[in-house]
């Protein structure tokens, strides 16, 4: 969904996206990617973000992205009254599917 009213998302932090990159160089141009047309995106919904990010699921309460054809996953917490993107994790497949993520998505 394209910017309407004046605010973008921002995306806390960048440099959680860069340590991820500095450890999975492999994922770097995707997570800078994502990271550019997201912080010029303005989400209210699951929806908004599906026009861009199609394979965008959530659980519990983050939303979860597929980096570099699914090989990595990227863990996000989204405000979306306020606009901003919390990165919590960004995680290889294998580490992804062990599940020890999901307490960060549980809302406790």
């Amino acid at each position: 969904m394209e910017l309407r009213n004046g605010k973008n998302v921002r995306v806390i932090s960048r440099k959680k996206l860069k340590e991820a990159a500095a450890t999975h160089a492999e994922a770097t141009a995707n997570l800078d990617a994502w990271y550019r047309i997201t912080r010029k995106s303005a989400w209210k919904s699951l929806a908004d973000i599906r026009f861009t990010w199609s394979s965008a699921d959530v659980y519990g309460e983050c939303t979860i992205f597929n980096i570099k054809g699914k090989k990595y996953r990227l863990i996000v917490w989204i405000n979306y009254q306020t606009q901003k993107v919390f990165v919590r994790h960004v995680l290889p497949h294998a580490e992804y599917t062990k599940g020890g993520w999901k307490n960060d998505c549980s809302g406790d």
